[in-house]
């Protein structure tokens, strides 16, 4: 999962072709710190979705852009447009049964 600037936000996300995930997260985040593996593990066993992680610390701008109000926040894009989102802690296969409600 690679980080994501804010000044690649618009190409990489509102401009790509297809499925993005991008995971809102912060360094003091606990409960950001914990979901990070797991999302990890989603990313490599879901190769058709480009999976990003993005500091709400240091993209303020593009959080409040996105209207992220807590976190960690996982958005589901698909085309530049947002399909769904979800917030808190959540276990692998609630993230796995998430993912494929998206892309239906």
């Amino acid at each position: 999962m690679k980080a994501l600037a804010a000044a690649d936000f618009d190409q990489k996300v509102l401009k790509a072709k297809g499925p993005v995930v991008i995971d809102f997260w912060a360094e003091w985040c606990g409960p950001c710190k914990m979901l990070m593996p797991i999302v990890e593990q989603v990313a490599e066993s879901a190769k058709d979705i480009q999976f990003y992680k993005m500091n709400t610390d240091d993209c303020g701008d593009v959080a409040g852009n996105m209207r992220i109000m807590s976190i960690p926040c996982l958005v589901f894009m698909n085309n530049g447009k947002e399909v769904d989102r979800i917030v808190g802690m959540n276990a692998k296969e609630k993230i796995m049964n998430w993912l494929a409600l998206c892309l239906k």
